[in-house]
């Protein structure tokens, strides 16, 4: 049951992303051209629904649907780390067109090109994952 509710908020989640056109190559393009708002006000709504969303799980101690205890630690604070996660994250984001959330709905849409990009993400998380012991934290 519990992986049909996982389920069921995933295909919410890509029929929200498709017809909002967040998966859209040309509105990603856009974005780094600074040529449009309609990415950046997508992001921004969900970044200011997420912090209420964490907030409310916080405040009334909500649980998961497993029914266990909810873990929200901090990350520990360091500059350098987020600055090449996210120039790493965004130079990906940049040259595929789609970050990992769209890549999906993209190959739900039909566009097989995009499994290429899935390929090259699930082989990166994996070398990351190989030399993970080996890299400052």
């Amino acid at each position: 049951m519990r992986y049909i509710t996982y389920l069921a908020i995933g295909i919410f989640f890509g029929i929200i992303m498709f017809k909002s056109e967040a998966a859209s190559w040309f509105r990603i393009y856009e974005m780094f051209q600074f040529g449009s708002f309609h990415m950046y006000g997508i992001i921004g709504s969900a970044l200011v629904l997420g912090i209420i969303g964490v907030q409310i799980i916080k405040r009334k101690k909500i649980k998961p649907l497993d029914g266990s205890e909810m873990s929200l630690k901090p990350k520990d604070k360091s500059v350098a780390r987020y600055l090449i996660g996210g120039i790493i994250f965004g130079l990906g984001w940049a040259l595929a067109g789609a970050c990992p959330g769209p890549m999906y709905v993209l190959a739900g849409a039909g566009y097989v090109s995009i499994l290429v990009v899935i390929f090259g993400a699930v082989a990166g998380t994996f070398l990351y994952g190989l030399v993970k012991g080996r890299l400052p934290h």
